[in-house]
């Protein structure tokens, strides 16, 4: 049985979409935004069908960004010559917050599974093995700490070692199974100081 008209109703399904939203966390969300001033509505609506729409890949390193280069890649404070290599942009984003790495980053868009049937051709490898054409002398392999982020990690490692480039890992500061994006600045930071070769 319902208890709210068809277009809470719908509201609330939208909001239970997203991801780590349960079903009373959207209903507080759909009551929170139909209480909002219109015109705040109104920008909330227009800020996502802008984001949506606007926002696309750096042609460099494959982060989300709303131009051809992210502000990161664009930079000339940056050293091109050292690549992190994350899973994602939220990855990017919490090495970001450490404020101490002054390299740029590739972004994959995930991680090598075989049990998801997720293979190498399914991540952004070979725009990686690209950039390794140019002035790189270090390669940071700061995937995940789980099966699947230490699978591409070693996969990395024997993919780019024959170039003679520096292939490193991020030390164990980072807890096996942790997301880097729920990790504090400071592990973050010991984990990056602390890499070792592979």
């Amino acid at each position: 049985m319902d208890y709210y008209s068809s277009k809470i109703t719908a509201l609330i399904e939208e909001f239970s979409r997203l991801p780590g939203i349960g079903a009373k966390s959207a209903q507080r969300l759909a009551f929170h935004v139909i209480n909002m001033p219109e015109e705040r509505v109104k920008g909330l609506a227009q800020a996502l069908v802008e984001a949506r729409s606007g926002v696309r890949y750096c042609k460099e390193c494959f982060t989300l960004t709303d131009e051809e280069l992210c502000p990161i890649c664009a930079s000339g404070k940056r050293d091109h010559g050292i690549i992190m290599v994350v899973e994602n942009t939220r990855d990017l984003a919490a090495y970001e917050k450490t404020g101490r790495y002054e390299g740029v980053y590739h972004v994959l868009h995930g991680a090598i599974s075989p049990a998801l049937g997720i293979g190498p051709a399914d991540i952004r490898l070979k725009e990686l093995m690209m950039r390794l054409q140019g002035e790189v002398k270090e390669v940071i392999i700061a995937t995940n700490s789980s099966l699947e982020g230490e699978t591409t990690a070693m996969y990395l490692s024997k993919l780019i070692k024959p170039t003679g480039i520096r292939v490193t890992r991020i030390a164990s500061g980072v807890p096996v199974g942790g997301d880097l994006e729920y990790i504090d600045e400071v592990t973050l930071l010991r984990a990056l100081e602390g890499r070792t070769e592979l």
